[in-house]
């Protein structure tokens, strides 16, 4: 049985849990609760709940804090088995306290943040795999399965940052006006997609739309439309591996 738990943003035992970590009925637990209430709510309210019993009458037990349940404590007869449970029961409270205040990693606030924190990751992650790979294969201490699962890992790495490559719409495939305008130092001015448009109008291609910090949704041209009309090769530009000249 869990002895500490989180209930309505406060760390609290049962009764229940003690009258089981003390090994004693739980109907003596909840008495002594009772009979010593208006001690026990000096340290804070005193709450109570019900559990359903379909074998029988539902059972009535208190939520007591750290301070409720030491308090507690001191009043039952002072056996081993009751010391131990003391003991267990302050660390429980300690680590639940811990858990509460260790801080926690700040999050991406929007969409565009989450994906950039995401493609930083997968770069690393395939950075690792590359590293370690070379220095496997340099060593030649790998049977062909191993380096099988390796390659499939490293590949497995490659597509999920080109995928998210063509999510922010800088890719060796597909890119933004605005990505490639950062990357090459060049200006297209602002009917520079309107060409690019043309090409894929004129060649049935489509252009999928990816998210733009500035206009929400934006269109993203492929890689033939770029070297048609500018002649720029996005694989040059970009890196076949999802690398960024930005």
């Amino acid at each position: 049985m869990t002895i500490v738990i989180i209930k309505d943003g406060d760390a609290v035992t049962t009764s229940l849990a003690i009258a089981d970590g003390c090994e004693v009925d739980h109907a003596s637990v909840i008495k002594l609760v009772r009979t010593y209430q208006s001690d026990l709510g000096e340290f804070g309210e005193v709450g109570f709940e019900i559990r359903p019993n379909p074998q029988g009458s539902p059972t009535e037990y208190a939520l007591l804090n750290e301070q409720q349940s030491t308090l507690l404590l001191t009043y039952m007869r002072n056996t081993d088995i009751v010391r131990a449970f003391k003991k267990r029961l302050v660390r429980e409270f300690w680590r639940m306290v811990q858990q509460r205040i260790r801080p926690t990693p700040a999050l991406p606030s929007d969409y565009i943040t989450a994906l950039e924190h995401l493609l930083a990751s997968k770069r690393s992650e395939q950075l690792a795999i590359d590293q370690r790979d070379h220095a496997v294969a340099t060593k030649a201490e790998i049977g062909s399965r191993r380096e099988a699962t390796a390659m499939a890992a490293a590949s497995a790495a490659v597509r999920q940052v080109r995928k998210l490559e063509a999510a922010l719409g800088r890719g060796a495939l597909e890119a933004t006006v605005t990505a490639v305008e950062k990357a090459a130092r060049r200006k297209f001015g602002k009917q520079g997609f309107r060409p690019l448009k043309n090409w894929c109008e004129a060649h049935g291609v489509s252009a999928p739309k990816v998210h733009d910090t500035r206009y929400g949704w934006v269109r993203s041209w492929p890689a033939a439309a770029w070297a048609a009309v500018y002649q720029i090769e996005l694989a040059d530009l970009f890196g076949t591996g999802g690398d960024s000249h930005e």
